[in-house]
C-alpha cells in the first residue's frame, strides 16, 4: 500500500497528557534548566506518562508523524534524521516539498550532535561553547530566550545527520528549543531531534488546540497529544545571525526590540515580507516566507479604521453571513442600522482569550420599501412603516481584547471558529504592529491570510 493510501485510512487517536502528572524533571544546572544536561523520571502509575511514552515510541519506530503541543502552536513532529519519517510530515500536511522544516531539540547537547561528531561530551553551558560549535553571535540569544519561541539559523555540517528533506538542500538548518515541558519531554524520550512544522493542513491557520489538529489532519496521522491550548498562539521568531547585520526572517513572540537588547543584535534588521514571496523559484530561507499561509476558507478582509455598516455592505457575500474579529476599538454596536436584532445565541469559544469569552451571533435586518408603480429603484425604509420585505445579515463576532499578546493567542482560533460557524467573509480589525511584543507577528500573519487589505 502506498503512503498516500495508508494515510487516508488512518485512525487518528487523541491522548491527553498533563505535564504535571508525568513525573520529576532532574536538572544538572537548576539555574539553567534544559540548557545543561537533564532527565525526567516518569511516574510508573501515571496514564499521562504512558501516553507520552506511546508517542515517543511511535516517533522512534514508525514513519508516521505525531502532533504535539508547544508554547507557540501545535507541531507535527517526526524523527529529523530519517527521510521516510520526514516525508510523512509533508504528505500529511500536503506541504510543498521545498518548504524547509524547523528542528526541535531538548538540550544543547543534542544540538551539538547535529553540528558535528564528538561534540556531545563538552560543557552544556552556552558560555562554555568553543568557537566553531554554536556560533558566538547566538550566545546572548540562547541565554535569554531558550528554551522559548525563538528559532536560529545554523550552518549545516557536511555530512549532516539530518535528513535532506528537512533542510530542502539549503546550507543552513533552523533549530529551536521549545519552552513547553511537554514538548521537551517528548523529544527527550524519543531520543532524536524532531522536525516539526505547525500541525495543520498547508495554508490553513495554525492550530492552537488538539481539536484544530483533528479538524485538519484526521485520517492523515495516527496520534495527537492533547496538552491543552497553546500559550503564545503564533509561531516562533526566526532569526539569521550568520548574515551581517543579523536579520529577522519571520516575526514571532520575540520582538525586534527584545532582540536589540542582546549583545551583537543591536542592529538586527527585518528580512521578511508581509506577503508570500511566490515569485521566487528558490527554496525559502525559513518556513512561512514563500507560500500562502494562515488562511481560513472564508475570505479575510483586513481593515484599518472603524467598523461601520456602510463599509461592511460593500463586501457582503451572497449568503449574507459575515464574521468579525474585534481587537482594540471595534464594537458590535458600531453596526447601527434600524431594525437590528441582537440574538443571544452565542457560545463559548474554545480557548479564546476574548474579553467576553463568547462567539456572539446577531442579525442586521434591512427593510426594503415598496415603491410607487413605475419606479424601479428600491430604497431602504428608516422607520419600517412602508417596508414589505426583510433581509437579514447574519453576523458572528469574536472579541480578542486589546493587548497584542492576547490577540496573538486567540487569532488563529478565532479564524477557525468563524469558519466553523459558516461565515463567508471575515472582517478583521488591524492593530498597530509597533504596539506590543507580538504585534508585528499578528500583523504579519494577517497580511498573509488576508485576500483584501483596506481602510474603512
Amino acid at each position: 500500500m502506498d503512503q498516500g493510501k495508508q494515510e487516508s485510512h488512518l485512525d487518528t487517536q487523541i491522548l491527553a497528557v498533563d505535564v504535571h502528572k508525568l513525573g520529576n524533571f532532574i536538572f544538572d544546572e537548576p539555574n539553567k534548566p534544559f540548557l545543561g544536561d537533564w532527565d525526567i523520571h516518569l511516574s510508573k502509575d501515571s496514564q499521562d506518562a504512558n501516553n507520552l511514552l506511546q508517542a515517543a515510541n511511535l516517533l522512534k519506530t514508525s514513519s508516521l508523524p505525531v502532533a504535539f503541543p508547544t508554547e507557540t502552536v501545535y507541531g507535527l513532529g517526526a524523527d529529523a534524521t530519517r527521510s521516510d519519517a520526514v516525508a510523512g510530515i509533508y504528505a500529511a500536511k500536503q506541504r510543498p516539498a521545498d518548504n524547509p522544516l524547523i528542528v526541535h531539540i531538548s538540550s544543547l547537547r543534542q544540538l551539538r550532535r547535529l553540528l558535528g561528531p564528538n561534540l556531545d561530551s563538552r560543557d552544556g553551558s552556552p558560555d562554555g561553547c568553543p568557537q566553531g560549535e554554536i556560533p558566538p553571535i547566538y550566545e546572548s540569544l540562547i541565554s535569554r530566550f531558550w528554551p522559548g519561541p525563538l528559532t536560529i539559523l545554523l550552518p549545516l555540517p557536511k555530512p549532516s545527520p539530518l535528513a535532506q528533506n528537512v533542510t530542502c538542500s539549503l546550507s543552513t538548518m533552523a533549530v529551536r528549543m521549545p519552552s513547553s515541558r511537554l514538548a521537551l519531554a517528548l523529544i527527550h524520550l524519543a531520543g532524536v531531534p524532531l522536525a516539526a512544522p505547525s500541525a495543520n493542513a498547508s495554508t490553513k491557520p495554525s492550530p492552537t488546540t488538539a481539536a484544530h489538529v483533528l479538524h485538519d489532519l484526521s485520517g492523515r496521522i495516527s496520534l495527537i497529544i492533547d496538552g491543552g491550548p497553546c500559550k503564545v498562539g503564533v509561531e516562533s521568531t526566526v532569526v539569521d545571525g550568520l548574515s551581517n547585520p543579523p536579520i529577522i526572517l519571520r516575526p514571532g513572540a520575540v520582538s525586534i526590540e527584545m532582540l536589540r537588547q542582546c549583545p551583537g543584535w543591536e542592529d538586527v534588521a527585518v528580512g521578511y515580507r508581509d506577503s508570500a514571496e511566490t515569485t521566487t523559484t528558490t527554496a525559502p530561507r525559513a518556513p512561512g516566507m514563500k507560500y500562502k499561509h494562515y488562511s481560513p476558507k472564508a475570505r479575510v478582509i483586513l481593515v484599518h479604521g472603524q467598523l461601520t455598516f456602510r463599509f461592511i455592505a460593500n463586501y457582503l457575500p451572497a449568503t449574507r453571513r459575515i464574521g468579525l474579529v474585534r481587537t482594540k476599538t471595534w464594537r458590535d454596536e458600531d453596526l447601527e442600522v434600524p431594525g437590528r436584532n441582537m440574538i443571544e445565541g452565542g457560545h463559548q469559544v474554545a480557548h479564546s482569550p476574548s474579553t467576553d469569552g463568547f462567539l456572539r451571533r446577531f442579525s442586521i435586518e434591512t427593510l426594503t420599501a415598496v415603491m410607487p408603480k413605475g419606479e424601479s429603484e428600491d430604497r431602504t425604509s428608516m422607520n419600517g412603516e412602508i417596508a414589505n420585505q426583510t433581509e437579514s445579515i447574519h453576523v458572528s463576532s469574536i472579541n480578542l481584547g486589546n493587548e497584542a499578546a492576547t490577540i496573538a493567542q486567540g487569532l488563529f482560533s478565532a479564524l477557525r471558529e468563524l469558519d466553523l460557524d459558516g461565515v463567508d467573509v471575515i472582517f478583521v480589525e488591524a492593530i498597530n504592529e509597533t504596539e506590543g511584543d507580538a504585534a508585528a507577528a499578528v500583523m504579519n500573519r494577517l497580511h498573509k491570510a488576508a485576500e483584501t487589505e483596506t481602510e474603512s
